[in-house]
């Protein structure tokens, strides 16, 4: 399966979605992540959250979604409010789409501690959610239930 991450930067929460889900997708998920308005730069925090964790940083750079067009996905899944709330491009149009709203962790002030705790917490809130897509996926669960699955995953911390 597909999926493709927004948000509107590109800069953190779609590039940790996008590193974590190919990392843990196996044969099972491929993704990729990209920004109605991308920051140019991945997020210098991101990068060091994702190389505390193991997760390979390699390949990661803040893209446009117009660089998507082309591609096919089986899901879009934003992970920012403002994007889920941009009209997104019509070649989505055959994509299942899904919002798992989620704080920005590089929007976080205070001590180093309680940024890179929030790091932390984004991180472990994706790796679930994916994690428990592989598994759905590895139960042949598939369609409008699949579909149904992965929009609840919104509701899990």
């Amino acid at each position: 399966m597909k999926i493709l991450f927004i948000c509107t930067h590109n800069r953190c929460r779609s590039i940790l979605a996008e590193a974590i889900c190919n990392h843990y997708g196996g044969q099972e998920l491929q993704a990729a992540s990209a920004g109605s308005s991308p920051a140019g730069q991945v997020h210098a925090l991101t990068i060091r959250a994702l190389q505390d964790n193991e997760i390979p940083t390699d390949d990661l750079r803040s893209k446009s979604w117009d660089e998507m067009e082309g591609e096919e996905f089986d899901y879009v899944i934003t992970v920012c409010d403002k994007a889920a709330n941009e009209a997104c491009p019509v070649w989505f149009g055959k994509s299942r789409q899904v919002h798992w709203g989620l704080k920005d962790p590089s929007a976080v002030q205070g001590e180093p501690e309680e940024v890179s705790a929030a790091f932390r917490h984004s991180i472990k809130i994706l790796e679930q959610r994916i994690k428990q897509i592989k598994s759905y996926l590895q139960q042949d669960i598939a369609g409008d239930q699949l579909f149904d699955n992965i929009q609840r995953l919104a509701d899990s911390e």
